[in-house]
């Protein structure tokens, strides 16, 4: 069902909650990647040039200790929000109280405050993770600061919060609008189309170490997709379930009949490396060679080979929709990082395919690559895009209002 979009509310002189996906790198107060920042300036803007006061919330890191809280400030967050949007940020230290309602309540049409990191909710009180449980009281208070809500925040869309369920769940039963930003609205659109409606050829990519993490995905996507490659780490599994010799490379053991049974269900859709880059140790200084299939005693294998890399690009050649998630190798290591590294290249040469990258390495390839603008999407959200490729539904899309 189609999702309230924020675009849908009339934000003028309105006090407009949004829920953003601050969670950055910072190391000695500088920023690392604002990639997630810039993601959510459309919706922003949206709102302040619409006359409406944007008050943004967001989590940073988790926080365990008083120590956690130091380091996992969003005030040079805001600093820099600040000079991504040209215009004063007001950063609020605390996220709930006095301070924060009159801030709130000092605002003008066109401002933006950024109170502090959600997840001090979570040692900041007597009740626990209030909220990374997502306590109602919690939800209801922070509803109560606003008139619209608007989550914009995909990244954390498979959890359960207080900043998200939580606020949509009181604002809607006060009837407020609870809707989806731009960024969210692009997240709901490229994946549910790649999974719900793709066009032919549909060819998933995944790799990254375990099986495990990506079970839900292929069961979900075998009978969806025309060509499923596996490479990084979990390719050995699936290679080991095939009875091939796989050394000391990273497999699961526990894995190798689950491996065996998608194998049987997926047919010949399911495509695997036919040789791979091993290794005497996993070290890019490592005495290293290309080796067929089976990967030698002593050694592991750290990225798809040569005659892999032209196999799979064969098959990209004339797909239609793409989806990609997880390396093909050990990627943070130069030696092992061409499999990655041309995967990226042969999206980025499809001129008449939807590519979707679901975060993470992948999405780095691609930013070092530099062909991030050639790419139809990029997800912000690693964990979110998995679960969404295994057809879940995700709970921060859930609470939003429908249309």
């Amino acid at each position: 069902m189609a999702k309230l979009i924020v675009s849908d509310v009339d934000v003028k002189d309105k006090k407009v909650l949004i829920r953003v996906d601050f969670n950055v790198p910072i190391k000695n107060g500088v920023i690392g990647n604002d990639n997630r920042m810039v993601a959510a300036l459309p919706t922003i803007k949206y709102v302040t040039d619409n006359g409406g006061k944007a008050i943004l919330l967001s989590h940073l890191g988790r926080i365990k200790s008083d120590e956690d809280k130091k380091a996992l400030s969003l005030r040079p967050v805001a600093e820099h929000l600040s000079e991504l949007l040209g215009k004063d940020v007001e950063f609020v230290p605390v996220n709930e109280g006095a301070e924060l309602e009159a801030a709130i309540n000092d605002m003008k049409d066109g401002d933006v405050i950024l109170m502090e990191n959600t997840r001090f909710q979570d040692i900041d009180n007597d009740f626990g993770k209030r909220e990374s449980k997502n306590d109602p009281k919690l939800g209801e208070y922070w509803a109560s600061l606003g008139d619209v809500y608007v989550n914009d925040a995909f990244g954390t869309a498979h959890r359960a919060h207080a900043s998200n369920v939580g606020i949509a769940t009181a604002m809607k039963a006060a009837n407020k609008p609870a809707a989806a930003g731009f960024l969210m609205e692009k997240e709901i659109k490229f994946l549910g189309d790649a999974v719900d409606n793709p066009v032919h050829p549909f060819v998933t990519i995944l790799g990254g170490a375990k099986v495990s993490d990506k079970i839900g995905v292929i069961e979900n996507l075998i009978p969806k997709s025309d060509h499923i490659l596996i490479g990084g780490g979990m390719a050995y599994t699936f290679l080991a379930a095939q009875g091939h010799e796989i050394g000391k490379s990273l497999f699961e053991a526990d894995k190798v009949e689950l491996a065996k049974e998608l194998l049987e269900k997926a047919g010949d859709k399911i495509v695997l490396p036919v040789d791979n880059v091993a290794a005497v140790e996993f070290s890019n200084d490592a005495k290293h060679e290309v080796v067929g299939v089976n990967i030698p005693e002593g050694e592991m294998g750290l990225d798809i080979g040569p005659k892999t890399i032209a196999l799979f690009k064969d098959i990209l050649k004339d797909a239609k929709t793409v989806v990609w998630n997880g390396p093909m190798g050990a990627f943070e290591m130069s030696n092992y990082a061409e499999g990655t590294l041309e995967v990226g290249r042969a999206l980025g040469n499809l001129t008449d395919a939807r590519t979707i990258i679901g975060g993470g390495d992948s999405a780095a390839a691609a930013i070092q690559l530099g062909i991030a603008d050639k790419i139809s999407h990029i997800s912000t959200g690693g964990g979110a895009s998995l679960e969404y490729l295994e057809g879940k539904e995700l709970p921060g899309i859930a609470a939003i209002s429908n249309k």
